[in-house]
């Protein structure tokens, strides 16, 4: 709390406790405490460790493993409910991460002889943020005044988190195991790799989560037809992007097309300063779209001995051929008491496993 450890009475007092990391939503906290009356006033109401823009910090201890700082950011909101003679009254504390002060300033800029990794690692920069090391991985081309120059009409964070959706990337600000200490990501998803963990379902002896919700979606694009004319070209048809790869790993065998079958197609056109930057802002519609197999599930860090971050590649075991196999964690939304520290987690991922064998007949064959 402001660089200041909360103190023994504080965590006593906490009615709840909830933290959420999420791959493209600001990370959130939510604490609720018991409102009573105190010298002449409201507790925690007027507490100034909740005050404006103080800066809220949670770190996850484990032993024998690193410490992760799962929230860093600052308190927005009170909500406040009182009853007669204070009983049963609360005040809610909110608060987001560091990104919202990327949002205290709406701009107007152009941005010329850069690219977007460029931008974005020059906009963390401003705000003592450290860029991630792959921002500048499958990055846009410059973008020059003799084509098409960059324009921004908004805060950073908006303009980085469109900038980042055109480019098939995920735009947010985290901290790893040192509070103060902030990654600025503006990169795809690494879907490469092996998972940090599992998480096991029926295995009597060594489950980690008991019920998991699982499921798949094939109403999405599979297929993008882009076409698009330039400046630096003649030719009347423009020039083409299409492409049915998002540029992503595999976490499984089928991809999308392959499990349903079928392709959906669909068209782009954009503005773009040549072919190859099409084909990026088109494999960015597959890249949005590809996450067709989602789970939802619960666990307890005393049972999996690890917390579950966002960004990293976790195995799932126990959910049958098409569904078990590698995931990304997309959000994370921990409650914690003094007992207990509960992950509700979402699981993303853009393939199916193998479709299973037929069995042998019981029968050996006969009809």
């Amino acid at each position: 709390m402001d660089g200041v450890p909360a103190d023994d009475k504080l965590y006593t007092a906490i009615s709840s406790f909830e933290v959420e990391e999420n791959a493209d939503l600001p990370g959130a906290i939510q604490i609720t405490l018991p409102v009573t009356t105190a010298d002449g006033d409201l507790t925690y109401v007027s507490d100034p460790r909740f005050k404006p823009y103080a800066n809220l910090t949670v770190v996850v201890t484990l032993d024998g493993m690193a410490d992760q700082c799962i929230f860093d950011g600052y308190v927005l909101s009170h909500k406040v409910h009182l009853e007669t003679g204070t009983t049963n009254s609360t005040v809610t504390v909110w608060g987001q991460d560091a990104s919202w002060l990327m949002n205290l300033e709406e701009k107007v800029k152009e941005w010329a002889d850069v690219t977007d990794g460029d931008v974005a690692n020059s906009i963390f920069g401003n705000y003592g943020i450290t860029p991630a090391p792959e921002n500048t991985e499958d990055d846009s081309p410059s973008h020059t005044e003799d084509g098409h120059t960059l324009m921004q009409r908004g805060s950073d964070i908006q303009f980085l988190r469109n900038l980042a959706r055109r480019n098939g990337k995920l735009c947010r600000v985290a901290c790893k195991d040192v509070p103060g200490v902030r990654t600025g990501y503006f990169a795809k998803p690494s879907l490469d790799g092996d998972p940090v963990l599992t998480l096991t379902l029926n295995d009597p002896a060594a489950w980690t989560v008991h019920a998991l919700d699982l499921e798949w979606d094939v109403t999405r694009p599979t297929k993008v037809t882009a076409r698009q004319a330039l400046f630096s070209s003649s030719e009347p048809e423009g020039v083409g992007g299409d492409t049915n790869d998002s540029g992503l790993t595999l976490l499984d065998e089928q991809m999308a097309s392959e499990f349903a079958g079928k392709d959906m197609s669909v068209l782009l056109s954009t503005t773009v300063d040549d072919a190859g930057e099409l084909t990026m802002r088109a494999q960015s519609v597959l890249r949005e779209a590809g996450w067709l197999v989602r789970c939802e599930g619960e666990a307890e860090v005393s049972r999996i001995k690890a917390v579950l971050r966002v960004g990293t590649l976790v195995q799932l075991d126990g959910a049958g051929s098409l569904n078990s196999g590698k995931y990304y964690v997309w959000s994370v939304r921990h409650t914690i008491t003094r007992d207990s520290h509960a992950m509700k987690f979402r699981l993303h991922r853009n393939a199916m496993g193998p479709i299973p064998t037929p069995a042998t007949s019981l029968l050996g064959g006969l009809p």
